[in-house]
């Protein structure tokens, strides 16, 4: 099992996650966070650190966010690992909660 990021994380980009990440399954790519579903050990640290509640468990995975698995796996690949916690976007407070944003994701 892994952990998933969810569509909210767009443009909003928290990165408290990856402090707390035991073993740098997070990805990072222009405006949106993946995790690494090979690399995850489901430790359930990350989950409650997100400030967007933008990371679940992959079996709690909505069912309206199911793709969103299969993208963090794909993403996760091709984009750099990150380890150390960034400030956020300066609009991050007002894209959180924003729905349908992943027509807004830069890949």
């Amino acid at each position: 099992m892994t952990f998933v990021v969810l569509e909210n994380c767009i443009r909003c980009k928290y990165t408290d996650c990856v402090d707390v990440c035991p073993v740098d399954c997070f990805h990072e790519g222009p405006n949106f966070l993946v995790i690494d579903p090979d690399e995850c050990i489901d430790c359930t640290l990350c989950e409650p650190e997100c400030p967007a509640e933008a990371i679940v468990s992959e079996d709690d995975l909505p069912v309206q966010q199911q793709h969103m698995l299969e993208l963090n796996e794909e993403l996760s690949q091709i984009w750099p690992v990150i380890t150390t916690r960034k400030d956020p976007p300066a609009d991050a407070t007002e894209w959180d909660g924003v729905p349908d944003k992943l027509k807004y994701l830069e890949r």
